[in-house]
């Protein structure tokens, strides 16, 4: 089968070894083909758990509201060709029936394939968001009161393929919701808030587990009420963290790392449909962006998503880190499919999927396998 197959000489842990692969799984690291597998030369190129991207609101000119099934696979490629196997489709705050439709698109996908990165959930980052730090949201589009109902219904419309949903713990009735969203296999993260602590406090004990693009679109950190943003970095939560140098600074990032250990912070790109080409006036949702040095704001200048990717994130990491690539690939790969209960993903051994990027000596993506099926090889010359 063309997912069973032995890849020798490629660098894992810093030395040249191999990794045998059957059936879209990984069965051995090291060692010889001793079954006689069809075997494929790495090249000495560097081999990593392939990358994930938990929040992205699009990239290559299609923005993930207004997607088909084709627009999301035409998205898919692209992160394949960036390393990313894997990834949720943002569905930013919208009408019912436009939700109700990007839902739908990404059912299809999500059960018929995606020819490249797996599309593996659908993350609602809305309607249950504060006013005050809405972000790009459309402020006549938030709901004033968190219902279970409205998400069972999106999740029943979904086939229960609702992974991941942002919220506001402030919003009236978001907290006593949780259990509930919870039993739907929802996993919670809180944030476009004004939450104070207690509230956010209450939040992660009631089932929140996870915080959005911590720093970002939320009441801030303040030595008298540290908000949402220091519950986020004193409790067990998961953090995001936009790693584009613009969203956040590396000090804060690095201060991330300190504060939660390199276990608990998760590299997001937020990424829109601008991710990939040039400066120009693009899509959100409902809003007109522009963007301007890579920088992607609303024509009054609020930052709306970026044009991040996670293979720039991971150079980014390295740089402002001093890491090893092997290490800051943990915050879009073993980090992310930890808070997602994805066991089979995030790393590479014996067991898991065959999710994997091989990287050239200057980390450009060279070869993309998801479940050891070649879903990118970069064009030689």
């Amino acid at each position: 089968m063309d997912n069973s197959f032995f890849l020798n000489n490629i660098r894992l842990g810093g030395a040249l070894s191999s990794l045998t692969v059957e059936e879209g799984t990984i069965t051995a690291l090291g060692g010889e083909n001793t079954k006689s597998l069809p075997e494929r030369d790495g090249g000495g190129a560097l081999a990593l758990p392939g990358f994930l991207d938990l929040h992205t609101h699009g990239a290559a000119g299609v923005d993930v509201n207004a997607a088909g099934p084709e627009g999301l696979r035409k998205i898919a490629r692209f992160f394949a060709a960036q390393g990313v196997t894997g990834w949720q489709c943002s569905i930013l705050t919208d009408t019912k029936e436009q939700t109700l439709k990007a839902i739908a698109a990404a059912r299809t996908v999500i059960e018929e394939g995606s020819g490249g990165a797996q599309l593996l959930g659908i993350h609602l980052e809305g309607p249950c968001l504060s006013v005050e730090y809405k972000g790009a949201m459309p402020e006549h589009l938030l709901m004033k009161e968190a219902k279970a109902d409205l998400f069972r219904e999106y999740q029943q419309a979904a086939g229960g393929h609702v992974t991941y949903l942002t919220l506001s713990p402030e919003i009236p009735g978001a907290i006593a919701a949780l259990p509930q969203l919870r039993e739907l296999g929802i996993v919670v993260a809180m944030g476009h808030s004004a939450a104070d602590y207690d509230t956010a406090w209450a939040a992660v004990k009631a089932g929140v587990t996870a915080a959005t693009h911590l720093g970002n679109a939320e009441r801030l950190f303040h030595q008298h009420d540290p908000a949402i943003w220091g519950v986020a970095l004193e409790s067990d939560c998961w953090v995001e963290a936009i790693c584009d140098g613009l969203h956040l600074h590396p000090g804060s990032v690095r201060l991330y790392l300190k504060a939660k250990g390199w276990d608990k912070v998760v590299a997001i790109t937020d990424s829109i449909m601008a991710a990939g080409l040039p400066d120009g006036t693009y899509k959100l949702g409902v809003n007109d962006v522009i963007v301007k040095e890579g920088d992607a704001r609303l024509p009054e200048g609020t930052r709306a998503g970026s044009t991040l990717t996670q293979l720039r994130a991971l150079r980014n990491l390295v740089s402002w880190t001093g890491a090893t690539p092997e290490k800051a690939v943990e915050l879009m790969s073993a980090n992310p499919a930890k808070l997602m209960g994805w066991g089979k993903k995030g790393s590479l051994a014996p067991g898991k999927d065959a999710d994997l990027v091989l990287l050239d000596g200057a980390w450009n993506v060279l070869e993309t396998y998801v479940k050891g099926t070649r879903v990118y090889r970069a064009e030689k010359g």
